[in-house]
């Protein structure tokens, strides 16, 4: 007589035909072959009782709504709240969506010259992916707007950073910058401006001409987008 509680087990990856296996599958018929869940299953590496890494990769999916926006900004202590994720797993889940922003953002090479927003945009979007709290950084170019160095200034709180204007210019002229243009992000998702981020701006800009110097840009940042000062006429 069977036990009421009894659950089979589910068979290993391991004894599956070798062309359904997630990394044979990979290696025989390429990456693009690859489901989501089994790219994921790759990463994850081993079940969890009666799971597999397959069938724990379905779980993370379905916990980030199969939205790999939401998954990638998941932290380690919300992936191990799914049953069989502990923190190797979700640790290897986390680099991999790191890696992932990283090369979606790669940086302007040094020495590139800067001729619209988009430029900046896409040169400093990694840095403000998926963050909680506001940061602020600068980009320092020469007379070609060539860039020359990009800095983080701070970082702040969920509504606001401090950005010590005396710093700002010490690396401008560290570096003979003649321009630069700085940049913040909006962690609600509003690419508007502030009046404090506009009373900065004008101080910057204004200060920035004493010295022969140029404010290009001020670029707002969100994970949906960005607001240009210059494109909309403002500096």
């Amino acid at each position: 007589m069977k036990n009421a509680n009894y659950q089979p087990q589910k068979p290993s990856i391991k004894m599956w035909a070798e062309d359904d296996r997630p990394r044979e599958k990979l290696m025989l018929k390429g990456k693009a072959s690859l489901s989501d869940a089994e790219l994921l299953a790759i990463l994850i590496g081993t079940g969890y009782r009666n799971k597999s890494a397959l069938d724990l990769a379905k779980d993370v999916l379905d916990y980030g709504l199969n939205d790999w926006d939401k998954i990638s900004k998941m932290t380690a202590l919300e992936l191990m709240k799914i049953k069989g994720l502990g923190p190797a797993k979700a640790i290897n889940i986390i680099s991999a969506m790191e890696i992932g922003n990283r090369k979606a953002s790669a940086i302007i090479p040094a020495k590139t010259k800067v001729s619209n927003s988009k430029m900046i945009y896409d040169h400093l979007r990694k840095h403000f992916t998926g963050l909680p709290h506001e940061e602020f950084y600068v980009v320092y170019l020469n007379f070609a707007n060539e860039i020359l160095d990009t800095k983080q200034l701070s970082k702040g709180g969920m509504t606001s950073t401090v950005v010590d204007g005396k710093i700002l210019f010490h690396h401008a002229l560290t570096c003979q910058a003649t321009g630069f243009i700085i940049s913040h992000n909006h962690p609600s998702g509003n690419r508007g401006p502030s009046d404090s981020d506009k009373n900065l701006t004008y101080k910057l800009r204004d200060f920035a001409k004493l010295i022969d110097m140029q404010l290009i840009d001020h670029l707002i940042f969100t994970d949906n987008g960005y607001f240009s000062f210059a494109d909309e006429g403002l500096v």
